[in-house]
């Protein structure tokens, strides 16, 4: 028997009723926490085009020193920062079909080796630091040209030396998010900029890695445009402004995926070329 607030008994018009609004009561609340789940997702968390989980075949060589990191920064211009954590010397160059003029610089992919038998089968990451135009890296589908690092990282332990000797090696590779716990994007600006003209190499960013634009917002013009930079080599961006910027510059990036972040004030008054920034956010 069910009651009211006064203890009586419900007739059945009144119980009808109490059920009926407690039944859309319910409703409306599993709608409601279902719409807040879907729009807390990260986008980072969703995969693109670019990312499907699928392994294909590539070559793999390495460059460098044994157990260095290639070149500083190479093609895409990330400098020694290659060589420091969170890349961690775990970089490749990357052939033509790839490198897709330099917009690939950042992106991130897992590479594995089993032709060998020193290869260990393990996935080892690395990222899109540096460009291998020529020879296999051309010839080849795909060719990833390691670090000596991230080569000797494919062997079995203490076979590292006997991969390194195996010549062009038969990998797998599958395009996968980029993950820099703890790290926000930081801009490093060109050493050649003033003024008048801006130069930026955009690092460690989470999720797809890449970039398809970046445009910047001078703040302290008041005008609230937005300005595209257009892609200058590598991982380097520029605007020839046309006039004095007006610090503090605001900084909108898109990934290859089409999610945008912008960086707000990441470039402060009174920012010096060379310097590199670091913002508050990340993909």
């Amino acid at each position: 028997m069910l009651v009211n607030e006064n203890n009586n008994e419900l007739a059945w018009p009144e119980l009808v009723n109490k059920l009926v609004m407690f039944s859309v009561f319910q409703s409306v609340t599993s709608i409601s926490l279902l719409f807040n789940l879907c729009f807390c997702l990260n986008p980072k968390n969703l995969d693109s085009s670019s990312i499907t989980g699928e392994w294909s075949s590539a070559g793999a060589t390495w460059y460098g020193s044994p157990d260095g990191y290639g070149s500083d920064g190479g093609a895409c211009g990330y400098g020694n920062a290659v060589g420091q954590a969170p890349f961690s010397s775990m970089i490749t160059a990357i052939g033509p079909s790839l490198y897709n003029n330099g917009k690939e610089c950042g992106a991130c992919y897992k590479v594995k080796c089993t032709s060998n038998p020193a290869c260990s089968g393990k996935s080892v990451r690395v990222v899109i630091t540096d460009y291998c135009p020529g020879g296999v890296c051309a010839s080849d589908s795909a060719h990833f040209d390691l670090s000596g690092t991230a080569f000797g990282a494919l062997a079995v332990s203490g076979e590292e030396g006997k991969l390194r000797d195996a010549g062009v090696l038969e990998v797998k590779y599958s395009r996968v998010t980029c993950e820099y716990p703890g790290k926000k994007i930081a801009f490093h600006v060109d050493q050649g900029s003033n003024p008048y003209y801006f130069a930026v190499v955009v690092e460690y960013e989470d999720g797809e890695g890449d970039l398809s634009g970046i445009d910047l917002k001078e703040e302290g013009s008041g005008s609230g445009e937005w300005r595209a930079l257009q892609q200058s080599w590598g991982a380097t961006w520029k605007l020839d402004a046309g006039g004095e910027l007006h610090p503090p510059l605001s900084i909108r990036l898109t990934n290859g995926g089409g999610h945008k972040i912008v960086a707000k004030n990441v470039i402060p008054e009174g920012w010096q070329a060379g310097k590199s920034y670091r913002s508050i956010v990340n993909y």
